[in-house]
């Protein structure tokens, strides 16, 4: 933090107010709890759940667990729901402080300042208002945080995946609708920005939601019976692929912004932005090294101890060795968000670099490294299949 207050004093950059990193971090924090926890129930949880229930009855063994793992999800969901109904208002009342000639983060907080700022006409060349999009941006976040808080309600819990499902599109309609574009972009490039910038937003909420609802649910390890390893050893299963298209895509597009932004890699420590930069990819590293370990050493583990069904071991990797690992992404994930409001500006800007002006041969190299990325990830799969199939002693590893 002192060397960005430093770049603030030597190259131009202007540290944020406190007021707009707690309100932006918030804010992040509401996103990935309602698109990853929704994201992350949909595709992980919920088939898990469902596989559990089909294999045994409803109330005993992997039914019993079944039952204990979805409440919890529904008052995660619930919980996630009230987060996101704070972080949005205060998020507002930050683009309020933020707009025109700016005013005092307190005054923002009114309800008639706020009124005035949504109901503001349109701009010269504007198809639509800003304020318009952003009232319909929060007339969006309202319903969600309204279907997702309804699941404290026991007559709701009871249809919490017809909730989750149906929250699901409309916590991605957030953010999606905050970017929609009042006059149209100039050119490719600005499309590309704000498709990789969503697409940024969307995986990395998913990713880190996905952890936080994950530490969630092993939270209920003393209510799980025996063979509750099973059913997590499932869980981690299918989140290990989620993460991994995540990752993808937050590589990816964190590259495009990257290079917009950054004209010389000799601007992430010369400029502010830079070294916000540098330390919010530092942090991912270490989320990325954490899923490795988890990729490479904990599945293979698991997956030999579900084929020998070591239910003690299995219990052991999937409900303790492994929660400690993703608690250590969580804390990485959070200050992540907590370096976002940094990352401001552009190092360009401050160092006086040209424009990123993209070009064919720039597009060509991109697909190269799309490609590489998929054929990495794919080898990462199928290297921890091979660990998995060798011979260990599981319970020692254990």
């Amino acid at each position: 933090m002192n060397s960005l207050l430093l770049a603030a004093n030597t190259a131009g950059y202007t540290t944020p107010q406190l007021w707009r990193v707690l309100t932006k971090t918030g804010y992040f924090i509401g996103l990935s709890g309602a698109i990853g926890l929704t994201v992350t129930y949909a595709t992980t949880v919920r088939p898990a759940l469902r596989s559990a229930e089909k294999a045994a009855g409803s109330d005993t063994g992997p039914g019993a667990d079944a039952a204990v793992l979805r409440s919890r999800s529904a008052t995660s969901l619930a919980w996630a729901g009230v987060v996101l109904l704070v972080a949005g208002y205060f998020q507002l009342a930050a683009r309020v402080a933020r707009s025109g000639k700016g005013m005092p983060f307190g005054d923002a907080l009114s309800p008639a300042r706020i009124r005035d700022f949504l109901q503001a006409p349109a701009a010269k060349g504007a198809w639509i208002a800003q304020g318009t999009v952003y009232l319909l941006q929060n007339l969006v976040l309202l319903a969600t945080a309204a279907a997702l808080t309804a699941l404290f309600v026991p007559a709701v819990r009871r249809h919490t995946d017809r909730v989750a499902l149906a929250a699901l599109p409309a916590a991605l309609a957030v953010t999606l609708v905050a970017a929609v574009p009042t006059t149209a972009p100039a050119d490719l490039d600005r499309w590309l920005d704000l498709a990789f910038d969503q697409t940024h937003i969307v995986s990395g909420t998913v990713w880190l939601g996905g952890l936080a609802l994950l530490v969630a649910l092993a939270g209920t390890r003393g209510r799980l019976g025996d063979g509750a390893g099973l059913l997590w050893a499932d869980i981690w299963r299918r989140f290990s692929l989620v993460a991994m298209v995540c990752v993808g895509a937050v590589l990816v597009s964190g590259l495009w912004l990257s290079w917009k932004h950054v004209g010389a890699v000799s601007q992430l420590w010369t400029t502010g932005y830079g070294l916000a930069l540098l330390v919010k990819v530092g942090l991912v590293l270490g989320l990325v090294t954490a899923g490795a370990v988890n990729q490479f050493w904990l599945m293979p583990r698991i997956a030999r101890a579900r084929r020998a069904d070591d239910t003690a071991s299995l219990r052991h990797l999937t409900l303790h060795h492994f929660p400690l690992v993703v608690w250590g992404e969580v804390v990485l994930g959070v200050a992540v968000l907590a370096v976002m409001p940094f990352i401001a500006g552009s190092a360009r800007t401050e160092a006086g670099s040209a424009k990123a002006v993209s070009s064919g041969s720039l597009f060509a190299a991109g697909a190269a490294l799309v490609v590489a990325l998929a054929v990495s990830l794919y080898a990462t799969a199928k290297a921890s299949d091979a660990l998995a199939r060798r011979p260990a002693g599981v319970r020692a590893a254990a």
